[in-house]
C-alpha cells in the first residue's frame, strides 16, 4: 500500500506563500486521484484540492481558487500545494489523500481510503 508523507508547512505571515509536498513511497498508478484536504481546531475536515494523475485534471474548493495550485512530478511520485496570498483562515493542518480509480466527488474526503500524517501550516495576520 502507497505511503503518503506530507513537508512543507509552517508559519507565514498573510499574504506569504508555500509549498507543501506530498511524496508517495512507491510509483502512483496514472488512475490516481491525489489530494489535499485540511483541518482546523474544532472544525470539520474541508476540501481543499485534488488531481487527477492520469490527465492533470485539477479541482479546487472555491475558498482556495486563484490563490493555490495542484501540481504533480510523476518522475518524483509527489504532488505539491503552492499556497500564495495566505489568510489567516488558511490556517490548518493539511493532509495529503490518494485514492485510486475515478470518482464523481474528487473533493469529497470520504472518497479517500490513504492519507498522510499531515503537515501544520499557521498563518498569521
Amino acid at each position: 500500500q502507497v505511503q503518503l508523507v506530507e513537508s512543507g508547512g509552517g508559519s507565514v505571515q498573510a499574504g506569504g506563500s508555500l509549498r507543501l509536498s506530498c511524496a508517495a513511497s512507491r510509483y502512483i498508478s496514472s488512475n490516481r486521484y491525489m489530494a489535499w484536504f485540511r483541518q482546523a481546531p474544532g472544525k470539520e475536515r474541508e476540501d481543499v484540492a485534488s488531481i487527477y494523475i492520469g490527465d492533470g485534471s485539477t479541482y479546487y474548493a472555491d475558498s482556495v481558487k486563484g490563490r493555490f495550485t495542484i501540481s504533480q512530478d510523476n518522475a518524483k511520485n509527489t504532488v505539491y500545494l503552492q499556497m500564495n496570498s495566505l489568510k489567516p483562515e488558511d490556517t490548518a493542518m493539511y493532509y495529503c489523500a490518494a485514492r485510486y480509480g475515478r470518482t464523481s466527488y474528487p473533493l469529497r474526503s470520504s472518497v479517500y481510503p490513504r492519507w498522510g500524517q499531515g503537515t501544520q501550516v499557521t498563518v498569521s495576520s
